[in-house]
């Protein structure tokens, strides 16, 4: 069974902190956003500890050594309050425009104790990007995210089909194949995806939780804010891009509905994290910075699709000690990732993919198992015989990831989602097997033993081997073709049009509007 490099997905998420991206359109939608504007709202039990881990585990001090960035900031993200100056509430009108979006001396301002509980603190310790406490209280629930973070809402996905929808065909494959990145700038209408196994995805994660709560979900002390911050982006989103199927009561927006799953949420009355874990089927790690040092600690999560780990073994560690069993991690990536996270502006989320070959769709694997999930060590090591591992079994799994700052809070989230694929579908999409195949033969070893790519390689190699073959026959490919990474990555030329016929498309259509 291979291991997908999502075992600490993160990992693979950074390495050169001066990769340029092109900047976000800060394209206002203010129709949709007045009727998700709210103030005030609160859950029960808000302001109290929240359920977490053992105290010990709250805050790890084992990663404070190396380099530090305790005067190290994100851009400010207070010019976004001049953008939108005429819709705030009244109580953060009490000075001029310019005034208001003045970027403060972080470094002279009391910033955000790392574990602190954010309703106990008072109103001038600051956020990350430049915010008072106290403004964030004011601007209430569901504020301007778009005018704040300098990332448009998607557009209405008006043409969409739940039947027939399947996520978009990732192929993240590349050569020459290292443990480096490839970053790209994140799509903003395909943040959050929905598919025809919407129903079936939500119920699996709520099930997940209930036989294993820790392992999935958890939030420390501190992370109350980001947590809320973080919900409120989902539904904007979920509300902006299928409006026909999600939305708030405007103008309270305290009810969140469903009608895919036909419930309705009080939003008052649960945890953020957990009214994404009932209607977002997609993974969600909160990262949080610690003042004393500048660096980013896992701080809240809901993840219910990670091999290898879990929540429950992650929370409270630093990056770096998040990323211990990574190949190559403290050699090439941990001083640009801790770099890259200090200055991370809101205005360029990222996404990239990474990959495995499966056998079947394994989506909760912690290590050490537990007495209902398979055992890792199994499923990478045991090779089952050829005829016993039919290629109908072996699926890719892809995890999409993307990497974004909350503009409020300055809390960095990280979000994936385990896309799995027919293995045998890569026979009909042009160079897909040459690709693959030069990567799970000639890839760095400890990578490839990393991906647990020998527990299927008897199998798919043979199979690679020959529909790369079939396709240089039927001119798909040219016979002397030089693998290397496709300019349609992650996709593959032709995607769009072959993946609108799986859906049953006999015609083009719009996907984005």
């Amino acid at each position: 069974m291979a291991l997908s490099v999502a075992l600490v997905p993160l990992a693979l998420v950074f390495v050169f902190v001066s990769i340029t991206y092109l900047a976000a359109n800060r394209t206002q939608r203010k129709t949709l956003l007045n009727r998700l504007t709210l103030r005030g709202r609160d859950w029960p039990g808000k302001g109290l500890l929240p359920r977490s881990i053992s105290p010990g585990k709250r805050t790890s001090t084992k990663a404070n050594s190396g380099p530090t960035y305790e005067t190290s900031f994100p851009p400010s993200c207070r010019p976004g309050l001049g953008d939108v100056y005429d819709d705030l509430p009244l109580a953060l009108k009490t000075q001029s425009r310019g005034k208001l979006i003045a970027e403060p001396d972080l470094t002279k301002r009391k910033m955000i104790p790392l574990g602190a509980s954010n309703d106990q603190l008072p109103g001038d310790f600051y956020t990350p990007t430049g915010f008072a406490l106290d403004e964030v209280r004011k601007l209430g629930d569901f504020p301007n995210y778009s005018a704040l973070s300098g990332v448009p809402l998607p557009s209405a996905y008006t043409n969409f089909d739940l039947s027939k929808a399947e996520f978009r065909p990732y192929r993240p494959f590349r050569w020459p194949y290292h443990q480096t990145m490839s970053l790209t700038k994140l799509e903003a209408d395909w943040w959050l995806e929905i598919e025809r196994d919407y129903v079936a995805r939500v119920e699996q994660r709520k099930q997940l939780y209930e036989e294993h709560k820790d392992l999935v979900l958890q939030y420390l002390p501190g992370s109350e804010y980001a947590c809320k911050e973080l919900m409120e982006h989902c539904l904007q989103f979920l509300c902006a891009r299928h409006p026909t199927l999600f939305s708030l009561n405007a103008p309270h927006n305290t009810v969140f509905t469903n009608r895919i799953l036909g419930i309705t949420t009080d939003l008052k009355a649960m945890h953020p994290l957990v009214v994404m874990l009932e209607n977002v089927p997609e993974d969600f790690a909160i990262m949080q910075r610690d003042p004393q040092n500048g660096k980013y600690y896992f701080r809240a999560g809901m993840i219910c699709s990670s091999l290898g780990w879990s929540v429950g073994s992650k929370i409270g560690k630093q990056l770096a000690e998040v990323h211990d069993p990574v190949p190559d991690f403290k050699e090439k990536m941990e001083f640009s990732m801790d770099r890259f996270f200090a200055k991370m502006p809101t205005s360029k989320p990222i996404q990239r993919g990474s990959w495995g070959l499966e056998i079947d769709c394994p989506l909760f694997v912690p290590n050490p198992p537990t007495a209902t999930t398979p055992n890792l060590d199994n499923l990478r090591e045991i090779r089952l015989p050829s005829e016993e591992l039919p290629t109908s079994r072996i699926h890719l799994r892809v995890d999409w990831q993307t990497l974004r700052r909350l503009p409020l809070s300055g809390a960095i989230v990280f979000n994936f989602k385990a896309v799995f694929t027919p293995f045998e579908r890569f026979r009909e999409e042009p160079k897909i097997p040459a690709l693959c195949l030069k990567a799970v033969k000639e890839g760095k070893p400890s990578i490839l033993d990393y991906k647990g790519t020998w527990a299927v390689g008897h199998v798919t190699e043979q199979a690679l081997e020959c529909w790369r073959r079939e396709q240089e026959g039927k001119g798909m490919v040219e016979k002397d073709w030089e693998v290397e990474t496709l300019k349609e990555s992650p996709f593959f030329e032709g995607w769009e049009g072959l993946w609108r016929r799986r859906q049953g498309f006999r015609e083009a259509v719009n996907v984005t509007s």
